[in-house]
């Protein structure tokens, strides 16, 4: 599967939480799912799973590997104010 196909609202800089479920598109001012495929106005929100450093496991649980010690990180974790996060 492609990234291209993975994209979701949530993984978008426009998207703002309301529940576990949905949230709002700020660009779009609507409410969408949060799983819900990423529409054209999508803007990547920095995440562990998007960054050259992350290294991921089949469990869901992977290990950043700019830090010396590779602490434990995971996919969706959002890395807007780390300094190590790179672009894949």
């Amino acid at each position: 599967m492609s990234l291209e196909t993975q994209l979701r609202h949530s993984d978008c800089r426009n998207y703002c939480s309301v529940d576990v479920a949905k949230g709002i598109c700020r660009r779009m001012n609507q409410m969408v799912q949060f799983d819900g495929p990423a529409c054209e106005a999508y803007q990547q929100l920095p995440k562990c799973k998007f960054c050259a450093n992350f290294v991921g496991s089949a469990e869901g649980v992977g290990a950043c590997t700019a830090e010396k010690d590779e602490p434990w990180a995971y996919p969706e974790m959002i890395a807007v104010t780390c300094e190590w996060f790179k672009a894949a």
